[in-house]
């Protein structure tokens, strides 16, 4: 264990918050075991050699952010042994370290140890439980017979879901360079270019630009399929990306269309269709707004539209995870509940808003676009591309 001298002015996130959203909560300590929220806990970092996978030995990584509500000055961080070199270099903020740790029961133990300091055996702990493995869990468990467990998923989402100014530049900057990617893939794939190829080129393209390439879904022609395949693209199809890439732990996540050749009228129309239900909703992006409304009114627009038979509309928070608060429709594609569709939006909220079209002659037709709330509207981020790409 080390406990460097420690200036609390150096935490990375509003705790005064944090304190209010445990208190609301009924929780005293947290546990936050999932590597994007430890990663926002300790300011954007992320340990390298764990960012592709978990796994290690018979067991796997697994970081813990231990912090007592009111008491930033009682923090503590279970690492892996490996990241005592990177707390050498630059010093995580939690006034005690312990890099002791290998896997999952490791870190399990550690953290029982820190509960056990700061006397909060008994305490009512918040834990990540789709984060927490079994074993590690059945340690706190068995080990702490008086506490109680309590769900934190919503507070550490509530925490995540209002961008400061560096969160915004983070976003914003995801955004643009997956829209430089998108627009060097669309110029520079030739006739007859794979979606396997594509694909590889985006990754480059995003990569070579300082992203971590996420995904790629890719359609072309008339095809709805969006699985990488060796399907080629031909002269008069389409071809749409919706591609994810990570700038230092924020997703920038957009859908653009391209054309091989000049888009004939229809193509053009269809298109303008789904614009027209986009500006529907970026009209409701705006403080005070209530996120249902929003969603309401983008879905008036395109009840209306002659595409609305084969035509969806859906919007989504996002920022450290591709879906997260504000959570504005139930099961719709995914499976969790509009629990915030009666909240009014926030300056600082950043949402995904995308119409997708699954023509049933053209094929996959489709915007997607990133909305951060100002304090007087929206900004949106990566807005170029946004009609036909044409290659010609």
């Amino acid at each position: 264990m080390t406990e460097p001298a420690h200036d609390l002015s150096s935490v990375p996130f509003d705790y005064g918050r944090l304190d209010r959203l445990m208190d609301d909560a009924g929780i005293d300590v947290l546990l936050a075991t999932s590597k994007h929220n430890v990663q926002y806990l300790l300011g954007g970092y992320k340990f390298i050699f764990f960012a592709a996978m978990d796994a290690i030995g018979h067991s796997r990584y697994l970081p813990v952010l231990i912090y007592q509500k009111g008491r930033p000055d009682r923090a503590g961080y279970v690492a892996n042994r490996m990241e005592a070199a990177e707390h050498a270099n630059n010093p995580f903020w939690t006034p005690t370290i312990y890099p002791a740790a290998w896997g999952s029961f490791d870190a399990a133990r550690v953290a029982l140890e820190h509960l056990k300091k700061i006397e909060a055996t008994g305490a009512r702990i918040g834990i990540e439980p789709g984060f927490l493995p079994l074993d590690a869990y059945q340690i706190l468990e068995e080990n702490l017979e008086a506490a109680t467990f309590l769900d934190a998923t919503g507070v550490l989402e509530r925490l995540r879901s209002l961008k400061t100014p560096a969160e915004l530049d983070k976003l914003r900057q995801a955004s643009e360079l997956i829209t430089d990617s998108m627009l060097a893939v669309f110029k520079g794939q030739p006739e007859g270019a794979t979606k396997a190829e594509v694909v590889e080129a985006l990754r480059r393209e995003e990569t070579n630009r300082g992203l971590h390439f996420e995904y790629c879904l890719i359609t072309m022609g008339s095809s709805h399929n969006r699985a990488v395949s060796p399907q080629a693209w031909g002269k008069g199809e389409i071809m749409s990306l919706d591609s994810g890439g990570n700038f230092h732990g924020y997703i920038g996540d957009l859908c653009r269309m391209g054309v091989r050749g000049e888009p004939v009228a229809e193509l053009v129309d269809l298109l303008a269709e789904i614009e027209t239900v986009q500006q529907a909703a970026f009209a409701m992006c705006r403080p005070r707004v209530q996120g249902g409304d929003m969603i309401a009114a983008a879905e008036k627009v395109l009840k209306a539209s002659k595409v609305a038979p084969f035509t969806d509309f859906f919007a989504h928070g996002m920022g450290v995870i591709t879906h997260e608060v504000p959570f504005l429709m139930t099961n719709h594609p995914v499976t969790y509940e509009g629990v915030d569709a009666t909240e009014p939006l926030e300056a600082g909220i950043v949402l995904s808003v995308e119409t997708t079209m699954i023509h049933p002659t053209r094929g996959f037709i489709k915007l997607e676009d990133t909305v951060a709330i100002t304090n007087y509207g929206y900004e949106m981020f990566g807005e170029r591309a946004r009609g036909w790409n044409v290659a010609e």
